[in-house]
């Protein structure tokens, strides 16, 4: 896949200066193809464990024969350009169509087989669209709309788009199925669990219920009291909350609002 993309920076390349696109997408061809030769030649150093100057020999005269041809294509089209001659122009954007297509079919073939995305980052995938998609803007927005300009990223920015559709009816809907089939069989083991223990829920509810106690706080306007005015206070609410419940011969018995003893008197 490096390799296909590698060789198909020299026909883009080719296509965009020829035809006079604006300086990135000059730029662009050439970016891919180094790039892809430098990830293709790290598959040899780190796989076939490759010294660095056997990598270096392999991947420089494989880049020096690339930008070569690039360079002798250029020269060659223009003239043909200044005599008309059209059909070698569009060979090169057939080209480069079809070596980007080639790269990414790739991955289709191992979804077919595999059923499922595997071995391909979705983060490069979005990337990579983003980088066809911003392209093909580009050539949108050039001074002559160029079809096979827009050709050539669009065919590109459609594989992927499939490549995403078809991680997310392989890959994330599968994960949806599990999930969700994780979160009933909890929902159904607790129902389970309370149809087996009906009264547990009651029985906590009353015994939190029961540990709820009222206590009789002062007021946030207190803080702007005198000490005079909380003394007066504390007697009306003392005197508020107790009241006589009980008259036993002699002795008169005071309860507070909770119904506890607060003192016993005897009547003289």
């Amino acid at each position: 896949m490096m390799m296909l993309w590698a060789w198909a920076g020299v026909p883009l390349g080719v296509y965009n200066i020829v035809e006079d696109f604006n300086v990135a997408l000059r730029i662009q061809p050439q970016i891919l193809t180094l790039l892809s030769l430098i990830t293709w030649i790290q598959c040899f150093y780190y796989e076939k464990h490759w010294s660095v100057l056997h990598a270096l020999a392999v991947v420089i005269p494989v880049a020096l024969v690339m930008g070569g041809i690039q360079a002798a294509l250029i020269v060659a089209l223009r003239i043909g350009d200044s005599r008309h001659v059209q059909w070698p122009i569009t060979l090169m954007a057939v080209l480069a169509a079809t070596l980007l297509a080639a790269g990414v079919l790739r991955h289709y073939w191992d979804i077919y087989v595999h059923r499922t995305v595997r071995g391909i980052s979705f983060i490069f995938v979005a990337i990579d669209a983003a980088g066809d998609l911003f392209s093909l803007i580009s050539v949108f927005f050039q001074p002559k709309l160029d079809i096979l300009g827009m050709f050539i990223y669009g065919t590109e920015l459609i594989l992927w788009i499939g490549v995403f559709a078809c991680g997310g009816y392989y890959n994330l809907l599968p994960w949806l199925r599990r999930r969700l089939g994780k979160l009933e069989s909890q929902h159904s083991a607790e129902e389970n669990e309370y149809q087996d223990n009906p009264g547990r829920g009651t029985a906590d509810t009353t015994r939190e219920t029961n540990t709820i106690a009222l206590h009789d706080m002062p007021s946030s306007t207190s803080v702007f009291r005198t000490p005079s005015g909380e003394i007066a206070v504390i007697r009306a609410r003392t005197s508020d909350s107790r009241r006589v419940a009980e008259v036993d011969g002699a002795r008169v018995i005071s309860f507070d609002d909770c119904g506890s003893i607060v003192r016993t008197a005897s009547i003289t």
